[in-house]
């Protein structure tokens, strides 16, 4: 289980960071590994995409999905990140939906004006929901990861 700093660790990468790629499985058993830009709020993850894009399908088929998220650096003491296993759905949930939408235009406020005049009806928040964390900090020596499940 991941303790109070490993926890405060992932969701201050997850704060600091504006993308993330994201693998999911396609229809023909290959993984698919996407970059999107996100939100957290704390340790939950969203981000938006068109509701018939290939990651909200594969994300329907099967929910099973891989992300990392990796701060900028200088050289390789520097480097820190994480990767994750979890489970990713569309968040159906009006106030969910609401407060995630309010996230993301806090965070890019050029989405209001991207979105302007655009049909959002097919607009899907998917959520992430992380179930096992490997954190990377190279400050704490070359190759330095911690696997943690989180509860």
């Amino acid at each position: 289980m991941m303790t109070p700093e490993q926890r405060a660790q992932f969701v201050a990468i997850l704060d600091a960071a504006p993308d993330l790629t994201i693998a999911t499985i396609r229809a023909d058993g290959y993984p698919q590994a996407t970059t999107v830009s996100f939100v957290n709020d704390g340790e939950k993850i969203y981000f938006g995409t068109w509701s018939k894009s290939q990651k909200a399908q594969n994300i329907a088929r099967c929910d099973k999905v891989s992300v990392t998220v990796d701060l900028p650096y200088s050289d390789w003491n520097a480097i820190k990140g994480l990767s994750l296993g979890g489970k990713a759905r569309i968040v159906r949930d009006e106030q969910e939906s609401a407060r995630v939408g309010a996230l993301m235009l806090k965070k890019f406020p050029q989405l209001a004006q991207a979105l302007s005049g655009v049909d959002n009806s097919e607009m899907a928040i998917i959520r992430i929901d992380a179930e096992i964390v490997s954190l990377l900090d190279y400050a704490k020596g070359f190759g330095h990861t911690e696997l943690q499940r989180v509860a």
